[in-house]
């Protein structure tokens, strides 16, 4: 992965993916969703990381949207018609599919494609200043690439509002709207996020990626296909080594001791 726009760190039982440009106000290009990219495969490859974390550099934003600078590298409104898949619905479609818990330490601002990625992740820590939006409404576009994930998150009317006026929320605004799960002062964010990813760290792994796929999947099914699909799955559940476990260790009265492969 690309060690200057994007920095992987192992903590406890996390690995902390970082976008690295603060100058830029963590500005989305095509290096950094490759190394966000990287940094997911690395995690998903580590038997003993249960979270992924993923944050900006400094205290302003979290991510800022693409690059739409002067020196702009790979900006997402760039399309290659030879290859149209868009860098950004690649990232996005590889965090939908990341077999790990993603969670958001959100350190600042989380605007247009930033905002998407926020949307993206499983769960969502946020300082208490950050700001949130979709101003693609007022530069004559639409927040086309990150709507899906948005439509899972946020609530259609709140949806509406932010998508046609571009205007921002603050951060008890985004967390009434379901958008975030805390808000807390930025000296309490790390201890914030690293309690939510020890009691992530609590549960079977085994549990959570096969819990993860069928979430994902019964996003896009009816009432009734989705209960057919829930019938179908708890069998594969039941029949896992995390499973046993699981009622053998409340059997026992004591703590799991949870497999550690590596997602397959």
């Amino acid at each position: 992965m690309n060690d200057e726009l994007v920095l992987f760190q192992r903590r406890n039982n996390s690995a902390v993916i970082t976008i690295n440009r603060a100058e830029r106000r963590n500005a989305l290009n095509e290096g950094v969703a490759a190394g966000i990219s990287a940094g997911i495969e690395k995690a998903e490859a580590d038997p003993e990381c249960r979270s992924i974390i993923l944050t900006g550099a400094g205290d302003r934003a979290f991510c800022a949207g693409g690059d739409l600078g002067k020196d702009k590298s790979g900006t997402p409104f760039e399309v290659d018609f030879s290859n149209p898949r868009n860098f950004v619905v690649k990232l996005l479609k590889r965090m939908n599919d990341c077999r790990l818990p993603i969670i958001a330490r959100v350190n600042g601002h989380a605007l247009a494609g930033g905002f998407g990625l926020l949307c993206a992740c499983d769960m969502a820590v946020s300082v208490d200043t950050a700001r949130f939006g979709t101003p693609e409404s007022r530069i004559g576009i639409f927040p086309m690439m990150i709507l899906p994930h948005m439509l899972r998150v946020i609530p259609k009317r709140h949806l509406m509002e932010m998508c046609i006026t571009g205007e921002q929320i603050d951060a008890e605004q985004a967390r009434q709207y379901g958008i975030l799960n805390y808000v807390v002062p930025a000296a309490e964010l790390d201890s914030k996020v690293e309690w939510l990813a020890a009691r992530v760290a609590l549960s079977s792994p085994t549990g959570i990626r096969i819990g993860k796929i069928a979430l994902s999947a019964m996003g896009g099914m009816t009432m009734e296909q989705a209960l057919e699909y829930a019938q179908a799955m708890l069998p594969v559940l039941t029949s896992t080594d995390d499973a046993s476990e699981g009622f053998r260790s409340f059997q026992e009265k004591r703590k799991p001791a949870w497999t550690d492969a590596p997602p397959s």
